[in-house]
């Protein structure tokens, strides 16, 4: 899934309920939960070697708008996801309201 604002493409692990960006024999990613008509996104990980580079966000945003293009909504449930999203309100509309 080629992204537009970033130079990595954002894959997906259903097995292991991931998706990930490989950067240099790395892997950063987001693992989810699936829940009725949403995706609860519950770790953001990003290895020591990727760290300080905007990585997390840009991964961030690839699997928010991978989910909206899903016409899925999220449970932000990690805590750096809760950080983006309120840095970023346009997010909110696909938050699902519990």
């Amino acid at each position: 899934i080629p992204m537009e604002n970033t130079p990595y493409t954002l894959l997906h692990d259903a097995a292991a309920r991931r998706y990930f960006f490989e950067i240099d024999g790395h892997r950063a990613y987001i693992e989810y939960e699936e829940r009725p008509g949403a995706l609860a996104l519950t770790h953001t990980i990003v290895p020591e070697e990727l760290r300080g580079g905007g990585i997390a966000a840009a991964l961030t945003q690839a699997v928010l708008e991978e989910i909206r293009t899903r016409g899925l909504r999220i449970v932000p449930e990690c805590s750096y996801v809760v950080r983006y999203i309120e840095r970023h309100p346009e997010w909110q509309e696909i938050v699902a309201r519990e």
